[in-house]
């Protein structure tokens, strides 16, 4: 399928969409907590995010866009199908992280996302890392390290490595990070296909697959899908409609016309404003050491990603990508 290259709106409606979807994202981690609360697992709660996701857009779909969807060819389906399975990865592995670590280091090393996008940059593409992302990549592994410490010593306590390796905390942070490997993935495909794709056929393709990843690993695992309190069925559907087809779809939608690493420092928004929240509502209220480590963090990805911007341009001029100049940084 091809497409004429997508006219990017005005940096205003830019600003808005992403922060918008900053905002929506942010709530993830707050209803997530309450699902869990309610009795939920984990993995459930993932499967009902998306599935309920998809089903509100399968109407839209058939309605809007059956043409799209019979225009596409095996590639995007091939493409499409993986981001899908990304996602459904990301999502198990983080909502999971939840249960483990707390809310802070969880939001905030899902969000070293961008990190493993220069390495799969350097590893698939053979690109020579720049001084500011070998930079970046330092901050960000101290600012790992410090929020690690902050998990493993608790007042000031610290067990023995071996201790903390086998504890729940340091579980909950290689699953965030696991989390963040797979939204590398599932955000560098998103900006090879939605140049040529309508924003509701690829949500629809890619949410409409990772809901059946998590669908068939929550059956495998042997899971209920049923018999949860009303309150959990309240929060799978605020997480269905805020973060995901709010939050998550302003993403893809600034995916068409902006750089990945662009919307990667923008999104660098969303573990201050969970954090918050965290803070406000569930009384989780960050360490100073952590947040020394989450500011490294930030700050290393700030670094990385703004600088590794005008590379992921020139990739994307060369490979056909469409690239606007409005809103950049």
């Amino acid at each position: 399928m091809t497409a004429l290259p997508p006219r990017a709106p005005p940096p205003a409606a830019q600003f808005v969409g992403l922060g918008a979807g900053i905002l929506a994202v942010s709530t993830a981690s707050l209803f997530i907590r309450y699902a869990q609360a309610a009795g939920a697992p984990s993995l459930v709660i993932a499967a009902y995010r998306l599935t309920l996701a998809s089903l509100v857009l399968l109407p839209l779909v058939a309605w809007r866009e059956r043409a799209a969807l019979r225009r596409l060819t095996a590639r995007e389906w091939r493409l499409g199908l993986a981001s899908g399975v990304c996602l459904g990865v990301h999502f198990g592995a983080w909502i999971s992280s939840l249960a483990y670590t707390s809310v802070a280091s969880s939001v905030v090393l899902v969000s070293t996302s961008p990190l493993f996008v220069a390495v799969l940059a350097a590893v698939v593409l053979r690109e020579r890392p720049t001084g500011a992302v070998l930079a970046g990549l330092g901050l960000t592994l101290a600012g790992a390290g410090v929020v690690g410490l902050s998990d493993a010593c608790p007042g000031n306590i610290c067990p023995p490595l071996a201790a903390f390796v086998r504890g729940p905390a340091f579980y909950g942070d290689l699953l965030a990070l696991v989390g963040a490997a797979a939204a590398a993935l599932y955000y560098s495909l998103g900006r090879v296909l939605r140049p040529s794709l309508p924003l509701l056929v690829y949500i629809f393709m890619t949410y409409g697959m990772a809901a059946l990843v998590l669908a068939g690993t929550v059956l495998g695992a042997g899971l209920p899908l049923t018999g949860y309190p009303a309150e959990a069925y309240l929060w799978f559907g605020l997480l269905a409609l805020v973060p995901q087809l709010i939050g998550h779809s302003a993403f893809n939608w600034a995916l068409r016309f902006l750089p990945v690493t662009y919307i990667s420092v923008m999104a660098l928004g969303e573990p201050v404003a969970a954090i918050a929240l965290g803070a406000l509502f569930l009384g989780d209220v960050p360490s100073t050491l952590k947040l020394i480590g989450g500011a490294l963090i930030l700050v290393g990805l700030g670094v990385a990603s703004r600088r590794a911007a005008g590379a992921v341009r020139g990739t994307d001029r060369e490979a056909g990508l469409p690239v606007t100049q409005a809103g950049e940084p």
